[in-house]
């Protein structure tokens, strides 16, 4: 959490520089329609996503259905977790896609929280994380929980770099997973026989296949909706580790037992629903964006078949556009009628706000 902190004040002194910049190999900025009577017309949408490039896939959807309400769309910026909620919070930014509602409340509550900014509608509503283990050892040890790994003897089997500790595989710094890994660790008791190999987690990945493909034991964190699903397969290839014991960092210290469990097995972390967060201010000035953030939603199928077209080298900014509006091809009627119902919330609110002909 002291990492957390430092952060947030870093975050806080670059956010008004990063929030005016533009991201190399981003999303083109679109033109303002020129449709007469919609809701979005001479508003320009501020967004940003992390470097997690499956993010740019989701808001480039969100932003495809605000073009067609008439919004004009800035190039979204692309930001760490806690300068996107500061951006946001203090209205340099107007929305994200990159919610995930249990794990990001901490930088939820310290960029102003309910007082500045809102969770809106439920882009996925099955998110889901914990440790996984190939199959393979998993069978032969006995191995199904993670408290298992205190035995030297258990944790050496997934030692990488010959330190004789296990190389747990986990996420970015700065994400909300790693201080939930590093809770663990010392909740479990696991300090003198495991660490936690941190860094860009694609490439942290792309390493945990190649030792899984050459034979070798693997220990790390998934998260699903993610390519990782579709290529070790649970039950297949790995199986999901248990954990002793529901315990979570401080702002998530409500979730229980049930919370953290899936199918019958406590994995450890909270279910996670994928929300927008927006400006409570930009949400007030424009209802049909709202709305429009209320209804739309991916199925968690169609993000993990979009992290396979990423990893498998479909990543430009043109690729992920294409694939944006190729699902939406696939979900037309879907769509348009998220679009229409907004288009129409917009126009509801302009004439409860006109004032009455005297």
């Amino acid at each position: 959490m002291k990492q957390f902190a430092v952060g947030l004040v870093v975050a806080s002194l670059l956010v008004s520089i990063s929030a005016c910049q533009t991201t190399p190999q981003s999303t083109t900025e679109s033109t303002e329609s020129t449709q007469p009577g919609l809701p979005g017309k001479g508003v320009t949408a501020r967004s940003a996503h992390s470097n997690w490039i499956e993010e740019h896939f989701q808001t480039e959807i969100v932003n495809i259905g605000l073009e067609k309400l008439g919004y004009k769309i800035a190039k979204p910026q692309e930001l760490g977790y806690p300068a996107i909620y500061l951006a946001v919070a203090n209205g340099d930014l107007d929305y994200s896609t990159i919610n995930y509602e249990r794990s990001h409340k901490g930088f939820f509550e310290n960029s102003g929280g309910e007082a500045k900014l809102e969770q809106v509608g439920v882009l996925n509503p099955k998110g889901m994380s914990g440790y996984q283990i190939d199959k393979r050892t998993a069978d032969e040890h006995q191995i199904t929980n993670i408290q298992q790994l205190k035995d030297p003897k258990i944790a050496q089997l997934f030692d990488s770099d010959g330190d004789g500790k296990a190389n747990l595989v986990g996420c970015n710094p700065g994400w909300g997973c790693e201080f939930t890994i590093e809770h663990h660790i010392e909740v479990y008791g696991l300090q003198d026989t495991v660490e936690h190999d941190k860094g860009q987690y694609i490439a942290l990945l792309a390493d945990t296949i190649t030792r899984y493909e050459q034979g070798e034991s693997v220990l790390y964190y998934a998260y699903n909706p993610h390519w990782i699903s579709t290529v070790l397969k649970v039950d297949e290839d790995v199986i999901w580790l248990e954990v002793p014991f529901t315990s979570l960092p401080q702002d998530q210290e409500k979730a229980t037992a049930k919370d953290t469990s899936i199918d019958g097995k406590n994995l450890g972390f909270a279910r996670q629903r994928q929300r927008i967060v927006a400006n409570k201010q930009f949400l007030a000035a424009n209802p049909s964006a709202k709305r429009w953030f209320e209804l739309v939603t991916i199925p968690t199928e169609d993000m993990n078949t979009e992290s396979l077209r990423i990893k498998e080298g479909e990543n430009t900014s043109k690729d992920i556009r294409r694939h944006a509006e190729e699902w939406i091809d696939k979900n037309q009627e879907l769509f348009d009628g998220w679009v229409e119902e907004a288009r129409v919330a917009g126009k509801a609110a302009l004439v409860d706000t006109k004032p009455p002909d005297k």
